[in-house]
């Protein structure tokens, strides 16, 4: 099992802040927005490795960044590696899902994944869902409960059937049929992965990875796992900041 970790962005909409410096790497409450998610994963048994893609204008922010935790991984057994995708400026950019193909490439043969954006703060614990994930064959999502109607239009939100399989997948949608968000990150098996060569062959929408599960629960089974908690969406510099603001006052705590 392994972690593929999306940042190869330049986030645009942060400027000046993200202008010369990666978004997963700004500080939050005093850490970088990265080093949450890590510490997430690193609680999950049979992780061999986390391996992140960057553009080339910020490839060696993450290399920098990968020595703070390489002595803990070591320690583990887990593999960590940065992956440059060769892109120095926004109007070239790949797009989550070819940076996601790009980092599939580098690898003989494919491994369940967790697939997740860098730019996400997941307040809940990752490791029941990884649980269920390794000891399955099936792909699943996060479904968190969500009223706020800006909220709903600005993420992933999923349609749920009988025993909570997904039976559509919306990214950002402008009228969201639910009120389940499905926030960036995505535990999908080796089956999975395999169609994400297709996808690009017949789709332009590169950017998000909730386009990928839209083509993907209409080719096999996807499953929703419920929680309560929240996640922080570094998109703007307003969401960073009270990001910023709400860890600094309420300490991380993750809900089960």
């Amino acid at each position: 099992m392994i972690a593929i970790l999306l940042c190869a962005g330049f986030a645009t909409r942060m400027y000046p802040l993200t202008r010369d410096f990666p978004k997963p790497l700004l500080k939050v409450a005093g850490r970088p927005v990265l080093d949450y998610l890590m510490e997430q994963l690193l609680e999950c048994p049979y992780l061999e490795g986390v391996y992140i893609v960057t553009n080339a204008r910020f490839f060696n922010h993450f290399c920098l960044w990968k020595e703070s935790w390489d002595l803990h991984i070591r320690r583990k057994g887990i593999e960590i590696r940065v992956y440059n995708n060769g892109v120095r400026y926004d109007h070239s950019r790949l797009g989550a899902l070819r940076d996601l193909a790009f980092v599939l490439d580098q690898f003989a043969s494919l491994k369940p994944a967790v697939v997740a954006a860098g730019d996400n703060i997941f307040c809940f614990s990752l490791s029941p869902i990884w649980q269920r994930f390794i000891f399955g064959n099936v792909n699943y999502v996060i479904a968190l409960f969500e009223t706020d109607k800006d909220r709903l239009r600005r993420t992933g939100i999923v349609e749920l059937g009988p025993d909570d399989r997904v039976i559509r997948f919306y990214e950002k949608p402008n009228e969201p049929p639910s009120f389940w968000i499905s926030p960036a990150i995505y535990f999908l098996q080796r089956t999975a992965l395999m169609w994400v060569k297709e996808y690009l062959l017949y789709s332009s929408m590169h950017d998000a990875p909730g386009y990928f599960l839209e083509y993907l629960v209409g080719k096999e089974p996807v499953y929703a796992v419920r929680v309560k908690g929240r996640v922080l969406d570094i998109g703007s510099i307003d969401s960073y900041r009270n990001a910023d603001r709400m860890l600094s006052v309420e300490p991380f705590r993750l809900s089960e």
